[in-house]
């Protein structure tokens, strides 16, 4: 089969490689421009462009997709690239543009989205993050076929996943990027026999997955234990789980529920104890003791390390607080 392409990060690349693999001839990719990152902001090609051009695969990064938009003629060179590719299918994973009526018309089988999600639970731009976040215990990928709303096209196929006690951002991520590969082979598969069979998403528990934001990395004490330690492990890459002390950046990346009882006198982000097996933290009470463990930080410009060698370079003690 014949297919255009559009994506941007490793969970895009992992589809694209797949759909590679099986034998569907990649005809263009679409994806974002290069962004500045690293410590030199120097430009960097998105996975799904430095995949695509390693294997003489067309890119186009236009900045729109809307002929009314901001950049028209941009919109106007991908419309006019996706027209002479003549593809079969659109394949969308993780793109991060908004696609207008135009594109989702153009291929004859139309436009497929691989979500990591069980919709209509988590649409939007951050379903592994919210899925963590919101301690739910299963997540998936849903196989949509896209219309003009925000995640809202009828399902092809969908398929669940657990998610563990200790998975993170970063791990989850990895196991449904492989089962979105898997599942948009196979429904480009069923596809090629006939006609797909759509399901409309039930109209009932639907909730959105906003997109992070960098302000949400900062640790409120006051919250509840378990609550904070799945928002270090949704966070994790980014933004990252954040406390200072004394003006001084801390990164957390591993906590777990103390076992015990957070003292009745004690402010939220006091440290309770520092040892090598944690930094203890007192948090808003809630039905696990109130405490949290630090157990994985890192300070400004070094390493992750695990807290005891974290505590030999950066000296915490009972009775300080982590703003």
């Amino acid at each position: 089969m014949r297919i255009a392409f559009a994506g941007t990060p490793d969970f895009a690349r992992a589809a694209l490689a797949a759909l590679h693999a099986a034998g569907h001839g990649i005809a263009l990719a679409l994806t974002q421009p290069d962004r500045p990152a690293g410590r030199g902001l120097k430009l960097h090609a998105s996975p799904v462009k430095q995949w695509a051009l390693e294997r003489g695969i067309p890119v186009l990064q236009p900045r729109s997709l809307r002929p009314d938009g901001r950049y028209p003629a941009e919109a106007a060179a991908a419309r006019d690239a996706l027209q002479a590719a003549q593809p079969d299918a659109l394949v969308v994973a993780a793109y991060g543009l908004i696609l207008p009526r135009w594109t989702l018309d153009l291929p004859c089988l139309g436009c497929l989205n691989i979500h990591a999600s069980l919709l209509p639970r988590w649409r939007g731009a951050a379903p592994i993050q919210r899925a963590i976040e919101a301690g739910d215990a299963q997540t998936g990928v849903t196989i949509m076929q896209m219309d003009e709303g925000l995640d809202t096209g009828g399902m092809a196929l969908v398929q669940a996943l657990p998610i563990a006690p200790d998975d993170t951002a970063a791990s989850l991520h990895e196991r449904l990027a492989g089962l979105g590969a898997r599942l948009i082979v196979q429904a480009l598969d069923q596809a090629a026999s006939g006609p797909l069979r759509i399901t409309p998403q039930p109209a009932e528990g639907v909730t959105y997955a906003r997109k992070i934001d960098k302000a949400e990395a900062r640790i409120d004490w006051s919250r509840p234990a378990a609550e904070i330690e799945r928002r270090i492990r949704a966070f994790d890459p980014f933004p990252g789980a954040a406390a200072a002390r004394e003006g001084e950046a801390i990164k957390v990346w591993r906590a777990e529920l103390g076992d015990a009882q957070r003292p009745s006198d004690a402010r939220p982000g006091q440290i309770l104890s520092a040892d090598d097996v944690g930094v203890a933290v007192a948090c808003g009470a809630d039905g696990c003791g109130g405490v949290l463990r630090l157990t994985q930080l890192q300070r400004a410009g070094g390493k992750r390390l695990n807290a005891r060698e974290f505590l030999r370079g950066f000296a915490l003690a009972a009775g300080q607080v982590l703003d």
